[in-house]
């Protein structure tokens, strides 16, 4: 039997459900943000990768997926969304036809080669923001906002944000010098991928997980100590604007994030779940100032974040929450025989077509399995076509529940269903956010 690969997963089912029901909060938020839906390839230039995420990172050089096409070319599956996007801005000369700042949101799978572990796997959806050309501290805010709303809108609680600034470049220079001066003396009792990242990025040193527990690495240098006063300006304004956001933070000096491009602000959000260790960090982003100009474009500022769905789902299941996915049928079509079925079909298209969420037997059952059936999907209404009801073009129908019947003419069917939809009592617990029919307007 051929299985799914190593690292991937199936979805169906509730599982199918919740995601769809996410990935409509996520629409939904970002229209209210007024951020624009970008959609890049899955596969691209190996060098976009390199260049972007960053040649001495652990994603480019043991993590990517990376194959050769038949026309030569080193073509890289994307392991994150933020240098497709970019590179997106750039070819599409939006730094100069398009309204600033430019605010971009994508969602899709990202691949990386790597051990897979509860919330990790070798293909992943991702869920993120970028912003283009506004160096105003309050955009970063804007940014953090953003997956916090998220997170509290599906329910999760304890949200917090944990801040750090990397500052901007001269202020990273000054950083990295004093990272190598306190690394030289221990470099000889560092992993060999410490080794190798002090050379090329001291920086990355920091997040070696091999090394985490030793005494250098605890009594590091720290980033704010090395801001110059722009960048500790730039800082405090966004905290400021954080604050009359009402969004709780904590400066922490180890947030430093995994990638090369970061500048000034760099950020994670966690939630306060129980014995959920380290997938507390449920996601996380930053200031990216350098990163359009060294993918090819002009110098332009960026900020942006990116939230991974697998991790968001643990979450939400160790937390027990249940989003409001609908579960149920407006209504189910029952033609008593063959006769009926093409009849019973155009019913069925012109209901759903009005806005009713309508299933219809197809497999000929028995009327007694047919009403087994509609009480498996839930629904609140059956309708019931036979030989009478083509003739007359009266339909027969019953609320599933109470069983009450009721004889409507085909012409007044969205009108009839409309107002009973409404008048149904809701049974989802979330009533703003639910699906049922009667809500959806």
């Amino acid at each position: 039997m051929i299985q799914k690969p190593k690292g991937t997963y199936d979805v169906y089912g509730m599982k199918g459900k919740t995601i769809n029901y996410i990935e409509d909060v996520l629409k939904t938020l970002m229209d209210k943000y007024n951020y624009e839906y970008f959609r890049t390839p899955v596969f691209e230039s190996s060098e976009l990768f390199h260049r972007g995420v960053g040649a001495t990172t652990d994603i480019v050089t043991k993590e990517t997926y990376d194959f050769v096409d038949r026309g030569d070319r080193n073509m890289t599956l994307r392991p994150e969304g933020t240098a497709g996007v970019v590179r997106s801005y750039i070819e599409n000369k939006m730094y100069g036809s398009s309204p600033v700042p430019v605010k971009a949101w994508y969602f899709g799978p990202m691949f990386r080669y790597e051990r897979p572990q509860s919330g990790r796997f070798r293909e992943f959806y991702q869920f993120g923001v970028e912003v283009f050309g506004c160096d105003n501290p309050a955009i970063d805010a804007e940014v953090i906002s953003i997956p916090v709303n998220i997170y509290k809108m599906l329910g999760l609680k304890g949200i917090k944000v944990n801040i750090n600034s990397l500052g901007d470049e001269e202020s990273r220079n000054n950083y990295r010098e004093a990272l190598i001066k306190h690394f030289e003396p221990y470099i000889d009792t560092l992993c060999e991928d410490c080794k190798e990242r002090f050379r090329k990025n001291p920086l990355r040193i920091l997040d070696c997980k091999v090394d985490a527990d030793k005494e250098c690495m605890k009594n590091a240098p720290k980033t704010i100590d090395y801001l110059n006063e722009a960048s500790k300006k730039h800082f405090e304004r966004v905290k400021e604007c954080l604050d009359s956001l009402g969004i709780e933070y904590v400066v922490n000096p180890n947030v430093v994030r995994g990638l090369d491009y970061y500048t000034h602000t760099v950020f994670e959000v966690e939630a306060d779940i129980k014995d959920f260790g380290s997938q507390n960090v449920l996601c996380g982003g930053g200031r990216y100032n350098g990163l359009v100009e060294m993918v090819g474009g002009p110098q332009t500022s960026g900020v942006g974040f990116a939230l991974g769905l697998e991790r968001l789902l643990n979450a939400l299941e160790a937390e027990h929450i249940e989003l409001p996915v609908r579960t149920s049928v407006d209504l189910y079509v029952m033609p008593i025989s063959e006769d009926e079925e093409a009849y019973a079909m155009g019913i069925t298209q012109a209901l759903r077509l009005s806005g009713f969420n309508v299933e219809m037997d197809v497999m000929q059952r028995k009327m007694s399995n047919n009403f087994k059936q509609a009480d498996r999907l839930n629904a609140s209404y059956v309708m019931i076509i036979g030989d009478e009801e083509t003739k007359t073009n009266v339909m027969t129908i019953k609320n599933n529940k109470t069983k009450e019947e009721y004889k409507v003419e085909v012409a007044d069917l969205v009108d009839f269903f409309d107002e009973m939809l409404d008048e149904d009592e809701c049974t989802c617990e979330d009533e703003e956010n639910c699906k049922c029919h009667h809500h959806e307007d």
